[in-house]
């Protein structure tokens, strides 16, 4: 997982998931390269929801 930050309103969650496909919120890892697979922004803390916690929760079982 890294954190970037992108702009003055917005930071860059990379998460390496595996057989995930990109949808709405889960972006391809534009800057990130080959280091994370997917990327998700993040505007403002209610964005930190289950859903993106569930995300980073795979990809850390997927790293062990």
């Amino acid at each position: 997982m890294l954190i970037k930050p992108a702009t003055n309103t917005r930071i860059d969650l990379g998460l390496k998931l595996n057989n995930i496909a990109f949808n709405g919120r889960l972006l391809a890892s534009g800057p990130f390269g080959t280091m994370c697979s997917h990327r998700v922004q993040i505007f403002n803390q209610n964005e930190i929801d289950p859903q993106l916690k569930s995300w980073i929760d795979f990809a850390y079982q997927q790293s062990v």
